[in-house]
């Protein structure tokens, strides 16, 4: 009986908090329900968040859906029940930035960030938040940070990290990068890129000699 009323409870919440994203997200939502956080199941919701989260991220459309918004819903109730959980903070940036919702993207990273500013992970999100945006120097910013704070072996920070520096035309900076990502995760992709890298960098040797 006693888990038929936390199910029964789990439904009410979670039903008033999907039609409440949904109206926070197109700025119509005039009240709020206290809901009451102690009758969720951390490890439940922790499950289901990750579920409608791996589920969310197939989305390429930017378009707001049923997987979006249960995983912004699980995640805005793990956020409150855990308020010191970076992971948590994090997922609920990448689903804005999945979105487009930019403004809450940022302040969840920036939350993330004021629960431990020494941590790699949230730097790196930036990251790919700006690097999205074409916002370059910002987002070698974000993944120089991730860097320094232990991404050293991270082949994503270190792949995007030296595609900047190649944006930018430093060539020596590139190389370093891009050669440190092959030692973790070699491809056709990624040996390309070192070989345009040697390629421009040997051209501009020559230039600078004449």
């Amino acid at each position: 009986m006693r888990q038929l009323i936390r199910i029964f409870l789990t439904i009410n919440i979670l039903c008033f908090t999907v039609v409440s994203s949904f109206a926070t997200l197109h700025g119509t939502l005039e009240y709020t329900i206290p809901v009451d956080y102690s009758q969720i199941n951390l490890e439940e919701t922790d499950t289901k968040a990750n579920l409608y989260y791996d589920l969310a991220m197939k989305n390429k459309s930017g378009n707001l859906d049923e997987n979006i918004t249960y995983a912004l819903n699980l995640y805005s109730i793990l956020c409150n029940k855990s308020p010191d959980n970076i992971f948590y903070a994090i997922r609920l940036g990448t689903l804005y930035d999945l979105i487009g919702k930019d403004r809450y993207a940022k302040g969840n990273y920036y939350r993330a960030l004021s629960i431990d500013e020494s941590r790699p992970e949230p730097y790196f999100y930036f990251g790919e938040f700006y690097y999205k945006r074409a916002m370059f120097k910002k987002a070698l910013k974000m993944y120089t940070k991730a860097y320094n704070n232990g991404y050293i072996k991270h082949y994503e920070t270190l792949y995007k990290l030296g595609d900047i520096y190649q944006k930018f035309g430093d060539t020596q900076q590139a190389q370093k990068y891009f050669k440190s990502a092959a030692n973790i995760q070699s491809n056709v992709e990624l040996d390309k890129k070192i070989e345009t890298v040697n390629t421009t960098d040997c051209s501009n040797k020559v230039y600078y000699k004449r």
